[in-house]
């Protein structure tokens, strides 16, 4: 497969409904990779404290519905989709959540998404309520 995969990021602010209304995920720009390539996604908070809060990677496909593909909470708390399982890897730091995404295909082509869990700091202690794999 020799055509350029593109992966179509958020380009504009995402503010979340929360208490805090001035909770910003802001988020990369967009970018073409070939297939097999690596790119880094990089969110950018303001608002709350990243290191109390569990966070999610999600995106939508052209013409496909929302996609889970990333819980995180630390390096030792987090969990993938099979679809990316030992592709992509999350990390943060006290300001930013990233996506490391590597071995790069077609199916990847997405509108990538971060998301703050809002129900509670963990998903642990709220699975039940947030995002189920199906």
């Amino acid at each position: 497969m020799t055509a350029p995969l593109a992966l179509g990021l958020l380009l504009s602010l995402a503010a979340l409904s929360c208490v805090q209304s001035d909770v910003v995920l802001t988020q990369s720009e967009s970018a073409v990779v070939t297939p097999g390539g690596s790119h880094r996604l990089k969110c950018t908070v303001t608002g709350f404290n990243l290191a109390s809060y569990s966070m999610f990677w999600i995106r939508r496909a052209p013409g496909k519905g929302l996609e889970w593909i990333v819980y995180f909470y630390s390096s030792s708390d987090n969990s993938y989709a099979p679809a990316v399982q030992g592709r992509f890897t999350a990390s943060k730091d006290s300001s930013s959540l990233y996506l490391d995404m590597s071995s790069l295909r077609a199916e990847d082509t997405a509108v990538y998404y971060c998301a703050r869990n809002t129900l509670c700091s963990r998903w642990p202690f709220c699975r039940s309520e947030k995002i189920r794999m199906v």
